[in-house]
């Protein structure tokens, strides 16, 4: 047995462990040290939208399967649901020292790829500059800002779950059948499926060069005893996900990832999601260049150039002349001006540097593997400005079409830049400093070092222009271009400074003159210090609120006049309504926010809804409200309609059809596109609307039940 030297095998490892404890406390220190909690905006919506089930559950202890108050009805599944699986979120909870949720997950992410580098034979001290360069990566932080604690929580655990598996295919199969299970059981159990697809490309592509790396080395024994381990720690991890799998299944058909009914006749359903709502999230085709340049398009839509007295923007519209027309500029003065508004990824200039070094030396097993990953993810985060890419992806890759938000595919080169960058860090220190490996050092500074002096040196060729900006005034749009090329010029000089830093200390050999120890320090230190700092230009003070202090919930005027009436009824807010789920906390909703609604439920409000509201809109601005002419709506007994907080904006509706009711006739169509689009047109209070198909099959099927019974009594 191999003697444990305490400063070789245990050292390391706890400074790691306190090191990203520290990073940690101090990243997120107003959770800690001033007794806030970070303001998410999904969060708030989720607590909304769960309400109904979490009291149910607190009150009858029992798990509640119908979310009754958010879109007139929907499963539950994926809105709030308990399953058995305590034990796998008590393992969450040791592994991240019980830190709160959702900080712990940003700790846990450090942690996975910590264990993951090591796991590829990358030395501690590196390994933990790694995992803070993947920790702290804008995508994970702006994602926790946003409440996407589901999506950062399942990244947190991928790097456990390759670790695992690289086990197995590395000789360690007993560790590697254990990391792997227990990483992947933890990653289910996040429950956020489009994350666990990109990891399964990561994987899929790592198990195609193991194969063609045993094919050649005439070892697909090995191969398949590696695979032979591997599946049952896979069904091992699924058996925890089991319930809330199969749960997804089933309801998946009926959501609007499933066909709608609503198509031509002789017309193939389609499935999944519409291409248009799929790709509505997408950046455009040099936009990853954010992930080296963070400010390349501007930053995000938060910074407006008026609000700064230094800007040329701003002083142009103070010398304007004229305030009215500089008030109505004032409002095109944002520094983003790329395809869409989010705050930019960023990878990390020193990152992108190591990622090239890593291309030039790391085994080529793994820049085989690795390269097109990341190719790959910046194909699907263009969407549909590469159409013919991604439609391609869409209309025959399995599975593709049932997620959106394709920017999410960017977590797969954020996770795989630092694990080549840093393979190849390590294999550099292998070989020391030679003619060869100076070489491959000076094209690695050349091709990122070089990019950011070639953007200082001709940022003006860029038209730094939105799309419609070039019809405003010549005068302003000079002076907005000039504040937008100085933002894209002073990030393209700060990258290059932090590249050129670390290429200098490797070409001079600075590690082995002075200390080995202390490069590490200085690396982790640069490596923190490049990505917190961009962090923090969109995770600020004003993410967070007092625990004690939090609105979002305290009833309003309305709210308290609406539940006044203690009766069975619905709230159609006309705010934003599908997009909001505070309603849901107080009243059963004809709106929500949810990603997976019901199909039927989407075609109801495509097809009927819509035209209701605008009705009813059109008649409330006319002061001429008829709710006799809103019949869906009234079907769906919506006795309340909100448009404001005051309980003035609270419109009681009289000809609301309650729970149930007699109807006076029926009125056979012969689709369910007919069926809808009557709905509109008929009083739903006296006429009930019947599909022909539907009515046949479901009597059809009767006659089959009644048959088989008298056939039972036959025979006895």
């Amino acid at each position: 047995m191999k003697k444990i030297k305490f400063s070789e095998h245990v050292l390391p490892h706890a400074v790691a462990v306190i090191m990203f404890l520290i990073v940690t406390l101090f990243f997120f220190s107003p959770v800690f040290f001033e007794n806030k909690t970070i303001n998410q905006h999904d969060i708030n919506q989720h607590i909304g939208s769960a309400k109904v089930l979490r009291d149910y559950r607190a009150t009858t202890g029992e798990e509640g399967l119908w979310a009754v108050s958010m879109f007139s009805g929907m499963p539950a599944y994926l809105v709030n649901v308990e399953w058995s699986n305590g034990v796998v979120a008590w393992t969450k909870q040791i592994l991240s020292l019980f830190l709160p949720h959702p900080v712990s997950s940003i700790f846990l992410a450090f942690l996975c790829y910590y264990c993951m580098l090591l796991a590829f034979g990358i030395r501690p001290w590196l390994a933990i500059a790694g995992s803070l360069a993947f920790g702290l990566s804008s995508y994970l932080i702006i994602g926790l800002a946003a409440g996407h604690n589901a999506r950062i929580g399942a990244i947190a655990f991928m790097p456990l779950v390759i670790a695992g598996i690289h086990l197995v295919f590395t000789g360690k199969r007993v560790l590697g059948f254990g990391v792997t299970a227990l990483g992947l059981a933890l990653h289910l159990r996040e429950n956020h499926l489009q994350i666990t697809y990109y990891m399964m490309l990561i994987v899929s592509l790592y198990g195609l060069v193991q194969l063609i790396t045993a094919v050649r080395a005439k070892q697909l024994n090995g191969f398949f005893i590696s695979i032979g381990i591997l599946v049952p720690a896979a069904l091992i991890a699924a058996g925890t996900f089991f319930g809330p799998f199969w749960a997804i299944t089933e309801y998946s058909h009926y959501s609007i990832r499933g066909p709608s009914e609503l198509v031509k006749q002789n017309v193939q359903p389609p499935q999944g999601l519409s291409k248009d709502y799929a790709f509505a999230y997408r950046v455009g085709l040099a936009e990853p260049m954010t992930l080296m340049i963070p400010n390349f398009f501007g930053g995000n839509g938060s910074k407006y150039f008026v609000n700064d007295q230094n800007s040329s923007t701003y002083k142009a519209l103070v010398n304007a002349g004229d305030n009215q027309l500089a008030n109505q500029l004032a409002q095109n003065s944002g520094a983003f001006w790329g395809l869409q508004d989010p705050a930019p990824y960023y990878g990390g200039a020193i990152i992108c540097f190591l990622f090239v070094l890593g291309i030039l030396m790391a085994d080529k097993k793994y820049v085989w593997w690795l390269v097109p990953v990341c190719v790959l993810s910046i194909l699907l985060t263009w969407g549909d400005s590469f159409s013919s890419f991604n439609y391609f992806m869409f209309d025959y890759f399995p599975g593709y079409n049932m997620f959106r938000s394709v920017t999410f595919a960017l977590i797969i080169i954020l996770f795989t830049m630092p694990l080549l960058g840093f393979l190849g860090l390590e294999k550099f220190f292998e070989k020391g400093l030679n003619k060869q490996t100076k070489k491959k050092l000076i094209i690695a500074f050349a091709a990122t070092g070089g990019l950011c002096l070639i953007l200082i040196l001709f940022a003006g060729v860029f038209t730094l222009l939105k799309v419609g900006e070039a019809k405003l005034p010549p005068w302003f749009l000079t002076a907005l271009q000039d504040d937008r090329r100085g933002l894209l010029r002073a990030d393209a000089f700060r990258s290059l400074a932090f590249i050129f830093v670390i290429f200098i200390l490797l070409f001079f050999d600075v590690p082995k003159k002075i200390s080995m120890i202390g490069f590490f320090s200085f690396l982790i230190l640069m490596i923190t210090l490049d990505i917190a700092v961009v962090d923090n230009r969109y995770f600020t003070k004003d993410n967070y609120q007092r625990k004690r202090g939090v609105t979002f919930f305290e009833p309003t005027a309305a709210d308290q006049e609406i539940l006044k009436d203690k009766g069975y009824y619905r709230v159609f807010n006309l705010v934003d309504p599908w997009n909001e789920a505070r309603t849901s906390y107080f009243h059963h909703s004809l709106g929500g926010y949810h990603g997976a609604k019901i199909r039927r439920y989407q075609d109801l409000y495509d097809s009927a809804i819509i035209r209701n509201t605008r009705k009813l809109i059109a008649d409330l601005q006319a002061n001429k409200l008829n709710f006799n002419r809103y019949g869906v709506l009234n079907m769906l007994n919506t006795k309340y309609v909100v448009y404001g907080p005051d309980a003035k904006n609270v419109i009681p509706n009289p000809d609301a059809n309650g729970n149930a009711w007699f109807v006076k006739g029926v009125f056979q169509v012969n689709s369910p596109t007919e069926e809808l689009g009557k709905m509109e047109q008929l009083n739903t209070r006296d006429i009930a609307i019947v599909d022909r198909a539907v009515r046949s099959a479901r009597n059809h099927a009767r006659s089959r039940s009644r048959g088989r019974r008298r056939g039972s009594h036959g025979r006895r």
